[in-house]
């Protein structure tokens, strides 16, 4: 790492303890216990073990705010922020000299250090980060002033990037709750009625997806698979995902366009996966031509577009096959379950009105925006932070030169005194 700030080895500003596991845990923190702490407890906030206060003596207690790292298997060299917990035999805290390293600074320089570290594991039946690799590290050393600084800030930006992930997944909750909602009740305000696919409002019908759309499995590769960027394009299962398709990796193959016969995908197509999660659905939005799937997929075209929307189908199979498990064993019992088309097509839907079904629609579509804004956001902020993070530490920016006022100070975590 490149510096402008004069730099030493980690190893002669730490000191370096590794975990203990206590001869005794419990599963409450009654009586003073305190958390256990493993790499889950680090990552989900939530501790499942604890250590009674009478084997505390015997442990390794980290700090708030100290450094800790795994030490022990595939994700040795990965960093968190201490809590007031007893370490894992699997974890090391790593203790800066508080009058020359700050905490926080270390924290985000171990993070920096992480492909070194883990690169350099040893041990032949588990990998664990090499000590020597470790304390050999340079890391830069400006003021403590500015050290303090520059951990604020990264902190700051970290905990919008949670902020961002959080509200996330609480809309996406409350997509769930929404869906349940509607595909149980309507909008109609309807009595309801009991049905093989479970309750759902007076008036809707219940037919086999066979009777209500034009269902085609896709084209079968037969070693025709292209190893470069020339051939058509078409999707695959890993292509297909709730209620979205992912394009950021899309295969290629070499076959005659005449070969391809009815198979080119339409604006509005429903695709659904025959094997890997079965009936996993979306729709095809894209108005553009010449593009193609695989024969693990099934194209799903309403037979009348006045009576079926697709994108209110792929919601329900969500539903179906998530939420009310209204489909569980719809695979054919073979050594790998698969969803045939002969299957699908005799699976039961809801059918209210095409109407309906667009307000449906409408409703789950605006809250699908809410959860990709706050997605790009994080996104974004994600970018910011790892372009920052390097140039930061290394002094090439100063945090003076920076104008982050839109970050929220009160969603800071961690700040330096």
């Amino acid at each position: 790492m490149n510096s402008v700030w004069p730099t030493r080895p980690l190893g002669a500003l730490v000191t370096i303890t590794k975990g203990r596991k206590p001869r005794r845990l419990v599963y409450d923190a009654q009586g003073g216990a305190i958390p256990y702490a493993t790499a889950d407890f680090f990552r989900n906030g939530k501790a499942l073990q604890f250590v009674p206060t009478d084997e505390l003596k015997n442990c390794v207690i980290t700090p708030k705010g100290c450094p800790v790292l795994i030490w022990d298997g595939s994700n040795a060299g990965e960093v968190f922020v201490g809590q007031n917990a007893v370490l894992a035999s699997t974890m090391a805290l790593i203790r800066p000299e508080d009058s020359i390293l700050e905490e926080g600074f270390c924290y985000f320089f171990l993070k920096t250090a992480f492909n070194k570290l883990n690169d350099g594991t040893t041990g032949s039946t588990i990998p664990h980060v090499s000590k020597l690799t470790l304390a050999a590290l340079q890391i830069p050393v400006p003021p403590l002033a500015e050290q303090k600084l520059i951990s604020k800030l990264l902190f700051k930006l970290e905990s919008a990037i949670a902020v961002q992930l959080r509200l996330a997944a609480v809309t996406d909750e409350l997509k769930r709750a929404a869906m349940r909602k509607l595909f149980t009740h309507g909008l109609r305000g309807e009595p309801q009625k009991d049905t093989e696919i479970g309750p759902v409002p007076e008036s809707w019908e219940i037919r086999p997806i066979g009777e209500v759309f034009e269902i085609v499995q896709g084209v079968s590769l037969k070693r025709n698979l292209s190893d470069g960027t020339d051939g058509i394009p078409f999707l695959r299962t890993s292509n297909v995902y709730w209620g979205h398709i992912d394009l950021s990796i899309v295969s290629r193959m070499h076959m005659p366009a005449e070969a391809i016969g009815e198979r080119w995908l339409r604006q509005g197509d429903l695709l659904v996966c025959e094997g890997g999660e079965i009936g996993r659905a979306a729709v095809w939005e894209r108005d553009e031509s010449g593009i193609t799937y695989q024969n693990h997929l099934h194209r799903l075209r309403p037979l009348d577009t006045g009576t079926a929307n697709t994108k209110f189908t792929a919601a329900w199979l969500e539903v179906g096959f998530c939420h009310r498990k209204v489909y569980e064993g719809a695979g054919n019992k073979t050594t790998i379950p698969n969803l045939s088309r002969a299957r699908l097509a005799e699976l039961s839907m809801p059918l209210p009105t095409i109407e309906e079904q667009r307000e449906i629609v409408a409703i789950l579509d605006a809250i699908d925006r809410k959860i990709e804004l706050h997605r790009k956001k994080k996104q974004v902020l994600e970018e910011l932070f790892k372009a920052l993070l390097h140039k930061l530490m290394t002094g090439e920016i100063r945090v003076a030169d920076l104008d982050l006022s839109a970050l929220d100070s009160s969603h800071t975590p961690h700040v330096a005194a």
